[in-house]
């Protein structure tokens, strides 16, 4: 069996710590170099519900995508839900490492787990890395489809091809609109929308989108007429666990190691339900405040 600190050189053969954000906090956060690694599990989360499948597991090392101290911490203490998670992992000699935006500029990376997941294809990355001559690395993708599909089918594929969650698959833009070429990025993604603009693509997959950032670029649609799909944060990065744990297998058979790796099932999303609206349109109900008889204390200049 391996050690740990092999197993942790071979993961940052694929993600380097180096090309991690300078504000996020990734690498090995729990474990001891020399202790023996024969089970690893992937997740996307650091939270009591993967650690704790971790326990059951008999893994000995949790790689997540989330870092579990993104902001830092000054106390481990067990009455705090991420000092139980420190706890839990120390008490059953289970690692932690954590590979978050240097994963998402990897090649393959995050975004590339995402357009597999939805059968396309990927064709150049969305923000280029410049410290990469070949020009395969950086965030997000931009990808063809196979066939042309409309707005509606590719959010019907997303919603069929990524992990259930409460949310599904949010729309905005024409549905009927045909798509070609189709932008995606892991995670939270509406930081890219000039980088998507420019990309000329006809739609743009990700997750996290904001109210006002969408609703602003929606409005320069006459300038880049494209759809935009907002799935949840969860399931975009949950296939990159799915290819990081087959990077590792391969990587596990050619030194003959022979690990067991496996990949978490546990839905963290933090979202459990969804309720469809059915409420009236506002053009066909006005508020029950609105439409109630004026009362004594309706005269001008009362307080409101």
């Amino acid at each position: 069996m391996p050690r740990l600190s092999e197993v942790i050189a071979v993961l940052e053969t694929l993600w380097p710590a180096e090309r991690a954000e300078s504000w996020d906090a990734v690498g090995t956060v729990v474990g001891e170099p020399d202790q023996e690694v024969m089970r690893v599990l992937f997740a996307v989360d650091p939270v009591q519900e993967t650690v704790d499948e971790a326990v059951q597991l008999g893994a000995d090392l949790l790689v997540t995508h989330h870092p579990l101290y993104l902001r830092g911490t000054t106390t481990v203490a067990a009455s705090t839900s991420k000092g139980r998670v420190v706890h839990t992992l120390i008490k059953n000699d289970i690692a932690l490492h954590v590979a978050h935006t240097n994963a998402d500029t990897a090649d393959p990376g995050v975004s590339d787990a995402l357009a597999g997941a939805l059968d396309l294809r990927v064709v150049r990355p969305l923000v280029p890395d410049p410290t990469d001559p070949e020009g395969r690395r950086g965030l997000g993708r931009v990808c063809e489809v196979d066939s042309p599909l409309t707005v509606r089918e590719l959010a019907a594929r997303a919603a069929a091809c990524l992990p259930a969650t409460a949310q599904g698959i949010r729309v905005a833009g024409d549905p009927e609109a045909p798509v070609r070429t189709v932008a995606v990025s892991g995670g939270s993604g509406d930081s890219l929308f000039e980088h998507v603009r420019a990309a000329g693509v006809d739609a743009f997959l990700t997750a996290d989108l904001r109210h006002h950032p969408a609703s602003e670029f929606m409005a320069d649609r006459a300038h880049s007429p494209l759809a935009l799909l907002d799935a949840a944060h969860w399931a975009t990065e949950w296939p990159w666990c799915e290819l990081a744990a087959a990077q590792l297998d391969e990587i596990s058979d050619r030194h003959g190691w022979g690990l067991r790796v496996h990949v978490s099932k546990t839905v963290t999303d933090p979202w459990t339900v969804h309720a469809a609206s059915t409420g009236p349109s506002p053009a066909t109900a006005l508020p029950r405040s609105a439409s109630r008889a004026p009362s004594p204390s309706d005269t001008p200049g009362a307080p409101n």
